[in-house]
């Protein structure tokens, strides 16, 4: 048996989820088998159906850890004693950031996301919409209150934001020009240049 991904001292759990992501990011979803998991873990398939249940649950999982990381730090910004202005920046930045520092497990949701049954589809669509809602509840508070431009739609501010957001799986480097801070300042600025009044 191969040795585990992150240490045979790791939870269960998080050692298979390791693997599975370093093995669907390499491989792709469809080829990976869950022997070659279990294997990459250093567990037996029973530990992997007791923790997930299948390979689309370790799927949905990828995607669902980082949306939970990053719903958890919007509404602590949302909430925050702060302008609109500035909750709005901190969070288009955050999720930037967040995005980059989990590029393959975003990466691999968006090649992979047709592979969940209708259901688990769903559910996760329900989870990122409330992501949206609340991202969006914050460009909608700045523009009642004068201190954002309503000439645009909420609803299409937030999918510009987020279009370039799911696409930094497709162009950005760690060894690039850029680091993620400096990606994340210029597309948190050019989301609040767009809603300058």
């Amino acid at each position: 048996m191969a040795k585990a991904t992150d240490g045979d001292t790791a939870p269960v759990p998080q050692r298979l989820l390791a693997a599975a992501t370093r093995l669907f990011a390499e491989q792709g979803y469809d080829r990976t088998s869950v022997q070659e998991i279990v294997e990459a873990a250093g567990v037996t398939k029973g530990a992997l159906y007791h923790y997930f249940g299948s390979k689309e649950d370790l799927l949905r999982e990828v995607y669902a850890r980082v949306l939970r990381l990053q719903q958890e730090r919007l509404d602590a910004f949302a909430d925050a004693d702060a302008p609109v202005e500035q909750r709005l920046r901190d969070a288009a930045a955050d999720v930037v950031v967040t995005t980059i520092e989990n590029l393959d497990d975003a990466s691999i949701f968006f090649r992979s996301m047709h592979h969940l049954s209708p259901e688990k589809n769903k559910q996760v669509r329900v989870e990122r919409r409330r992501y949206h809602e609340r991202f969006r509840a914050l460009v909608e508070e700045g523009q009642r209150s004068g201190v954002f431009s309503t000439a645009t739609p909420a609803d299409l501010i937030v999918d510009y934001h987020f279009g370039s957001v799911h696409h930094l799986s497709t162009w950005y480097r760690p060894d690039g020009p850029l680091s993620q801070q400096e990606v994340a300042d210029h597309l948190a600025d050019l989301l609040l240049r767009a809603l300058r009044p």
